[in-house]
């Protein structure tokens, strides 16, 4: 395994919905951005401001590079941000950012829950790491199909008369009438 921390830009936006007052994505990703603990804000326009919401760590696993092959092949590679709603905060944060991953299959597995998943682009820095990274680990694992085996009834028990000393079922049966 492998991290790196990531700084997460989230965007707060002023929209006319009358069951929300904001939408929330996150918009940029800061790699070894230092931790804060607090949000901090970056940049503010009309109807909309940005923070650095939370510094996460960035990690990549052996196992997962076929994921990461994927991600790289795409035509924009990006990082997965994860926004999960945060119960305990006040009106202003209703979301905290919650996972960053270079893993689409992980992403996906995020979409299935109530959570926020965006796509933030990676920077040329950021594709070299996770490229490097994935040249180093990935081994190519051949598809094996597998033989299908000729269907011998005898041998699967299907079609065979059911055993006659079975017990009796505990119960009134139609003989005991």
């Amino acid at each position: 395994m492998i991290s790196m921390p990531v700084g997460v830009i989230i965007e707060r936006r002023e929209i006319n919905n009358r069951w929300q007052k904001y939408s929330w994505r996150p918009v940029a990703i800061v790699p070894g951005a230092p931790p804060v603990d607090e949000w901090r804000l970056t940049r503010q326009g009309e109807g909309w401001v940005q923070y650095h919401a939370a510094t996460l760590t960035l990690e990549m696993h052996r196992k997962e590079t076929e994921a990461y092959k994927v991600n790289l092949a795409d035509e924009s590679p990006s990082v997965f941000v994860v926004l999960r709603e945060d119960p305990d905060a006040d009106e202003e944060w209703e979301y905290r950012p919650f996972v960053a991953t270079v893993s689409p299959y992980e992403a996906q597995d995020y979409l299935d829950a109530d959570d926020i998943v965006e796509r933030v682009p990676m920077d040329e820095g950021l594709i070299a790491w996770v490229q490097t990274f994935t040249d180093r680990h990935h081994v190519d694992v051949p598809f094996k199909k597998r033989k299908r085996k000729d269907y011998v009834p005898e041998e699967s028990g299907f079609g065979k008369p059911a055993p006659i000393d079975r017990p009796r079922q505990s119960g009134k049966d139609k003989d005991d009438v």
